[in-house]
């Protein structure tokens, strides 16, 4: 399946009333491996599961976040796909891994069904110099400090999300924020948080 990459942010597709799943149209950049070819994520390969770089936990705990991450491809429309419930975070599987150079993706919900709390619900109160941790699958713990917080509309140009060309290591993390749109089922706004390998 050829897919095609796209350089904006998209809404949100809705899963249920209140509930969101984040769609993140990802802009060219380049990926890991040859499932990007055949449109899979590597998430669904046997060499993920034995890699002992594996990101499993983040844990971010100026907002008390201590959560499972899930490996994550591309939705059939292009677009980054989401975890599937509101409790863990996802990391886009097609990039680099946190640690390893280049611009490392995490998404996770806001604003969940029924005021169930969602991973992401505090995102926005991070300050630059809060400490973002990584647990890998061998134990070892990759540590991130906030540079910045930017807020974007749907329509933004979302390249430097994903694209970094400075070989240093970076770990982005994504959610919405701003109103909700009963009609699209999705949020005005993209928050996106931006931390440099410690």
């Amino acid at each position: 399946m050829k897919m095609f990459l796209r350089t904006h942010i998209a809404g949100a597709a809705g899963i249920a009333l209140f509930g969101i799943v984040l769609f993140l149209v990802i802009p060219h950049l380049p990926v890991r491996g040859s499932y990007v070819e055949a449109g899979l994520s590597t998430s669904t390969g046997v060499a993920q599961a034995t890699d002992p770089m594996l990101p499993i936990r983040l844990i971010i705990p100026s907002i008390n976040v201590n959560a499972a991450i899930e490996s994550v491809g591309l939705t059939p429309a292009g677009a980054m796909n989401a975890p599937k419930g509101p409790a863990d975070a996802a990391w886009f599987d097609l990039g680099p891994r946190p640690g390893d150079i280049g611009n490392a993706v995490i998404d996770g919900h806001f604003g969940w069904k029924d005021n169930i709390p969602a991973v992401f619900d505090n995102l926005a109160k991070l300050q630059i110099g809060d400490k973002i941790y990584v647990e890998t699958a061998k134990g070892t713990t990759i540590v991130f400090v906030v540079r910045e917080v930017l807020t974007y509309d749907q329509n933004a140009d979302a390249r430097s999300v994903f694209n970094s060309n400075d070989g240093k290591a970076h770990l982005n993390l994504i959610t919405c924020e701003g109103v909700w749109n009963a009609a699209s089922k999705s949020y005005s706004n993209r928050l996106v948080v931006f931390a440099d390998k410690a």
